[in-house]
């Protein structure tokens, strides 16, 4: 998979920042910024990519599934950050949405010689993760063709996952292997072959794309509130009642009532006051509609 590395988009000399060594720090910033620029308007061009994958995520989240990212270097360590910010931003358990990088934990910090060379490490880690007919997997890597990340997904397609790609090459291996591929192409690094740049904001933008319209499609967003918060200490509690006041424009009396009879459960108390309905009743409706604050209100309205 090495043969034709010099060919690959990422791998190219960018000609707008020839002579880099020898400018000024703010030419050097600037023209890193000029090539941010461009990031987003490469990552429109494959939304219809990310919105089949949302709706693939959604599906299988729905179902019990889970979603799984498996990456190496700068890719792993994007996937375990975005993985690891949906429990306290969405209320979500940890094991639903998980990051895995080539080298274990330990990689997260420090490069973990061969690890992302090894196809059989990915397979090992897939099956140690129980990935299954149930679960979303996606492999990340700018060029496409990591070894590690081939190995992980080929297990995932074996197993029944469905398999995305996300890299920033075009016809990839990995894009063969997989269901979807999502292709932001950035083109050539500011520093050549630095794909923590470009490359790692693309799929960074994607993969909170990924997440946050899952999160929507599932419930965990009311409006453009994030209404699955769990209030774990003083700063969150003040934020999950400002949450309910947003949401029903309610006074404090009721939003302090709401809350302390919700047990602070942010959607138990905005159903609670925008129906008017007790704790249980409540409860029963974000549970029949899937934990949906609206449809659990437009339930109340349309049974009244």
């Amino acid at each position: 998979m090495k043969e034709n590395i010099h060919s690959l988009t990422t791998e190219q000399q960018n000609p707008r920042t020839r002579q880099l060594d020898q400018r000024s720090a703010l030419d050097i910033v600037t023209l890193i910024n000029q090539e941010d620029l461009t990031v987003a308007e490469t990552v429109r061009q494959v939304l219809p990519a990310v919105a089949e994958a949302v709706d693939w995520i959604t599906q299988r989240l729905s179902a019990g599934g889970r979603l799984f990212y498996f990456g190496a270097g700068t890719s792993g360590r994007l996937g375990i950050l975005d993985a690891s910010e949906c429990p306290p931003t969405y209320g979500t358990d940890p094991k639903l949405i998980q990051g895995i990088i080539a080298g274990g934990p330990d990689a997260i910090l420090k490069a973990v010689e061969g690890a992302e060379d090894s196809e059989q490490l990915g397979r090992d880690d897939a099956d140690a993760c129980g990935v299954s007919s149930k679960d979303v997997v996606v492999g990340i890597a700018a060029s496409g063709r990591t070894p590690y990340v081939i190995g992980a997904m080929k297990r995932a397609r074996e197993q029944g996952a469905k398999v995305i790609a996300l890299c920033n090459n075009h016809g990839t291996p990995m894009a063969a292997i997989a269901d979807l591929a999502i292709e932001p192409v950035v083109g050539p690094e500011v520093v050549l072959g630095s794909t923590r740049m470009k490359s790692g904001t693309a799929q960074k933008m994607v993969l909170n794309m990924l997440t946050t319209a899952s999160m929507v499609r599932l419930g965990k967003v009311y409006d453009n509130l994030m209404v699955d918060v769990q209030p774990s200490n003083y700063k969150l509690v003040e934020r999950a009642k400002r949450l309910i006041a947003m949401a029903t424009g309610s006074d404090s009396e009721e939003i302090s009532r709401a809350y302390a009879e919700s047990q602070g459960h942010v959607k138990t108390a905005i159903v609670m006051i925008l129906a008017k309905m007790s704790y249980e009743e409540a409860s029963r409706r974000l549970q029949e509609t899937g934990g949906k604050v609206r449809m659990a209100v437009e339930s109340s309205e349309s049974a009244s």
